[in-house]
């Protein structure tokens, strides 16, 4: 199974993506991971992304997705993967649709972890709190959701649109969230 995960910053999603992919089969794929080693292994996509991490900008969609085409040409990606922070933008999701056509594969599924917003305020503001990170204020935490929400509405409409999106309730019990998403992606255990 093809499965690109989303969903706002305190949803769950690493969480899930890891119990998830464990259960289907396949690897776990996060462009933050992706990023790290390429960085770490000093691969010239890596030592290009450094430079853009480095000024803390965003690392160019040419970069990311030579990278993320790299990852998911790799053996352990042809019975499947799971995607956790690819595609980003419109650009990206024609992008990705493209390397997967290239080898005559398809997504299977987007899914969506949905949460109420002030809910997920509430963990930010507590994980911050634990991690000792000041700057990331209420205010701050809106702030960052408001964008992800804004950029990523346009991929939620498109995915929705060509019928792969499956939006799954993100709040509960780890648990009781896996189990939505077992259920709503058909997976059997």
């Amino acid at each position: 199974m093809r499965v690109v995960l989303m969903g706002p910053p305190g949803a769950g999603k690493g969480t899930q993506a890891f119990l998830i992919a464990g259960m289907l089969g396949v690897p776990h794929i996060s462009t933050g991971d992706i990023f790290r080693a390429n960085v770490t292994q000093g691969s010239p996509l890596g030592i290009e992304a450094k430079r853009y991490m480095d000024a803390g900008e965003y690392v160019p969609d040419g970069v990311t997705n030579a990278m993320v085409r790299d990852r998911l040409s790799r053996d352990d990606c042809h019975a499947g993967f799971l995607l956790d922070g690819y595609p980003r933008t419109v650009e990206q999701v024609g992008e990705l649709s493209a390397m997967l056509s290239s080898s005559a594969e398809r997504l299977d599924h987007v899914l969506e972890l949905t949460v109420d917003l002030d809910e997920v305020v509430s963990r930010l503001v507590m994980r911050a709190a634990e991690q000792g990170r000041s700057d990331d204020t209420e205010d701050v935490i809106r702030r960052r959701l408001e964008v992800y929400f804004e950029q990523t509405a346009p991929l939620t409409a498109l995915y929705e649109a060509q019928g792969l999106l499956v939006r799954v309730d993100g709040l509960g019990t780890i648990a009781d969230v896996t189990a939505r998403i077992v259920a709503a992606l058909g997976i059997e255990q």
